[in-house]
């Protein structure tokens, strides 16, 4: 085989075996991503209600004896509306609402409508939805009934409306969304930090910002039908009037400055700052400089080298003033993009509302970057070590300590995003948002074991000696086309001197064989090296964690906070019906002979709507007590209802009933007992019972 023959076939075999060696590193980190998202995604079903359902007027189950006039809801934080945020359809399943819904006196955590005047006796089904404050959307139903309970034609699950699939697709534009956000904010910082702005770099901060663009487009279409709107042009303007929307709008503008910032990184900041650009440049002045002094020295007589020195000079100085100038507006342009779309989500989601959003939206911007800056710096130096040229070790230090500040914003706060969607220590273990919360913990815990093996990794490197090789090798692996045009150039001129007959074109292919030779030995001294090798199996299995993290953590965002869920779990525990009938016991004295006694009343089934009461007296002998008179009454004094009198009749010695009362609504009521032994003796008690 000739000596062309050789070359040509190891240019070709190294090619393959590293195309397979990078087709089968990409697809295990997208399969690893795959398998995460099938395992959460399933399971992201939108959030448990965000802002809880606490009351309701009528009251569930409630029999009222006449027709409301209006149907109140009320919830844990504010809610966003539509006009058909509550329909009341009636027995036969006809809605009885009477204009649109909104805000009752203004305040954002209520909700109302009117209803027509005459409604029918029967069970009517109060069907509604609403967005939380944190962009989720909720729905629920209830019933309540007007004279006495009725066959209804309506069936309405408990959960409302169901629109399944755009929450799927919703809910998967929200992973990706905070997956192209990790690379996009991630990758730029290790290119403009840490200095590593190889191709691979650039193709992560870019696909990451292609990532965020098109799942951000996806979530603006998908906005209206997530939250039950019909899909239109009519649901897309009211998309855009609510924060949400105002959010992901201006997550798009912002990406488009993002663009900007990527292309000066790595375009002209690359080529302005890349091995020997510097040296190029001062070295093209100093050669202008002596041509001036040869110049000059004609006419004057003197030397050239002081033109030279002078003009070289002046060439660092200005290549160090405009890199200086451009790495400045490169940080602050950039930081500001970065700052503004973590705060597309920390103004539009959970830290918005409940306690102290004015220290939540910050905290969780920070947190964000965090997680920005180290996953996707992480993913960078993976995909660096293992496709990308050598690696310098001064990239690796500074991402080493980069990642160390980033795990510590995390934690502080971590910590107080955990208090504030906790509450309590019981909702760390009673809760879904505690239990995935100590699932992101204890993954955060592994991270950091990992990162901390491949810190020790990084310390052996720059230990070993093996930075001063770094930047030669990095050259001799990523500068083969120079090299093959100027063996090209010498190889053509030889040729035409020697007469061989080879042509430029022959001669520059040889040259690029050469160079993919010389590249693949540099690859294979890189792999050969077991500080690096064992670096780079350090980060892959950093990572992998970390996309299994990324995904808990999307996850945890969509999920109910454990303190919304304690408080919606004691709302609903409050509307919840009794077990059995609630008692009381009076004690009463007349003051007459014989007028000291109890009563002993009991409200059956003790809850709202029609009861029956059953009164038992007794004397100070634990006797049954006939009397002359007995009278009662109920008051709800905090809804200004009552009194609502009730005369019982005597149905055997010692034992009064009353049938048919009726408590309209759930509450602490007084009731007031009026009791007559004589024809002088009567006195009057009462009594503090709730009713549900």
């Amino acid at each position: 085989m000739t000596a062309t023959g050789q070359l040509h076939r190891a240019h070709r075999a190294p090619t393959r075996r590293r195309s397979i060696s990078r087709g089968r590193a990409l697809g295990a980190l997208c399969a690893a991503v795959a398998a995460v998202l099938c395992v959460l995604v399933p399971g992201a079903t939108p959030a448990a209600a965000h802002a809880a359902l606490t009351g309701t007027d009528p009251a569930e189950g409630a029999v009222v004896q006449e027709a409301p006039r209006a149907v109140s809801l009320e919830f844990s934080e504010g809610v966003q509306l539509s006009d058909d945020a509550i329909r009341v359809l009636d027995p036969d399943g006809n809605d009885v609402t009477k204009g649109g819904s909104g805000h009752a006196d203004g305040d954002a955590s209520t909700a109302t409508t009117a209803l027509r005047p005459g409604l029918p006796d029967g069970t009517f089904t109060v069907v509604w939805k609403a967005v939380s404050a944190d962009s989720h959307p909720i729905s629920g139903a209830y019933t309540f009934s007007v004279g006495k309970p009725s066959e209804t034609k309506v069936a309405v699950s408990e959960a409302g409306e169901d629109n399944g699939s755009a929450t799927a697709l919703y809910d998967t534009g929200r992973y990706v969304a905070y997956a192209g956000f990790v690379l996009l904010v991630g990758g730029g910082v290790f290119a403009g930090v840490c200095g590593g702005r190889g191709r691979v770099v650039r193709r992560v901060a870019s696909g990451g910002w292609a990532l965020l663009f098109a799942s951000t487009v996806a979530l603006l279409l998908l906005r209206g039908p997530y939250t039950g709107a019909d899909f239109g042009l009519d649901s897309m303007r009211d998309v855009l009037e609510t924060r949400p929307g105002t959010a992901l709008l201006s997550r798009l503008l912002l990406l488009g400055a993002a663009a900007v910032v990527l292309a000066v990184l790595f375009g002209v900041y690359t080529r302005e700052n890349a091995p020997g650009a510097k040296g190029a440049r001062a070295k093209a002045g100093t050669s202008a400089g002596a041509g001036a002094g040869a110049d000059e020295a004609a006419d004057t007589g003197t030397g050239p080298d002081s033109g030279s020195g002078a003009a070289a000079d002046a060439a660092t100085g200005d290549d160090e003033a405009r890199s200086r100038d451009l790495a400045i507006g490169l940080g602050l342009g950039g930081g500001v993009v970065a700052v503004g779309l973590a705060a597309t989500w920390g103004m539009a989601e959970h830290a918005s509302t409940g306690i102290q959003p004015w220290l939540a939206v910050p905290m969780t911007m920070a947190h964000l970057l965090a997680v920005a800056v180290w996953l996707g710096g992480l993913a960078s130096l993976t995909l660096s070590l293992r496709l990308g040229p050598w690696v310098p070790s001064y990239v690796i230090r500074r991402f080493s300590r980069l990642a160390l500040t980033s795990v510590t914003v995390l934690a502080l706060t971590g910590l107080y995003q955990a208090w504030r969607g906790l509450g309590t220590w019981a909702a760390l273990t009673d809760t879904t948002y505690g239990q995935l919360l100590l699932v992101k913990v204890g993954l955060v815990a592994v991270l950091v074991t990992a990162g901390w093996t491949s810190r020790r990794w990084t310390q052996r490197l720059a230990g070993s000696g093996l930075s001063a090789r770094a930047e030669p090798a990095e050259e001799a692996a990523g500068a083969p086309l120079v090299h093959a045009a100027a063996t090209a150039e010498a190889g053509g001129k030889g040729d035409a001197e020697a007469g061989s007959g080879t042509g430029p074109d022959r001669a520059a292919q040889l040259a690029r064989q050469r160079a993919a030779v010389d590249a693949t030995r540099a690859r294979k001294e890189r792999d050969a090296d077991p500080v690096r090798r064992g670096l780079r199996q350090s980060v892959l299995v950093e990572t992998v964690l970390a996309v299994v993290l990324l995904s808990v953590v999307t996850l945890l965002t969509g999920t109910q906070p454990g303190r919304a869920e304690t408080e919606q779990a004691a709302a609903e525990s409050a509307q919840q019906q009794p077990a059995g009938p609630v008692k009381v016991r009076i004690p009463y004295d007349t003051g007459g002979q014989g007028g000291a006694g109890t009563a002993e009343i009991t409200v059956d089934p003790g809850r709202t709507g029609d009861n029956q009461l059953h009164i038992y007296l007794t004397d100070a002998n634990n006797q049954l007590l006939n009397v002359p008179e007995l009278r009662l009454s109920f008051t709800l004094e905090e809804k200004d209802v009552g009194p609502l009198d009730v005369t019982p009749t005597p149905v055997e010695n010692g034992h009064w009933a009353a049938t048919g009362v009726q408590l309209p609504m759930a509450g602490e009521w007084t009731l007031r007992m009026t009791v007559r032994t004589s024809p002088i003796d009567q006195v009057t008690e009462e009594k503090k019972l709730t009713i549900p």
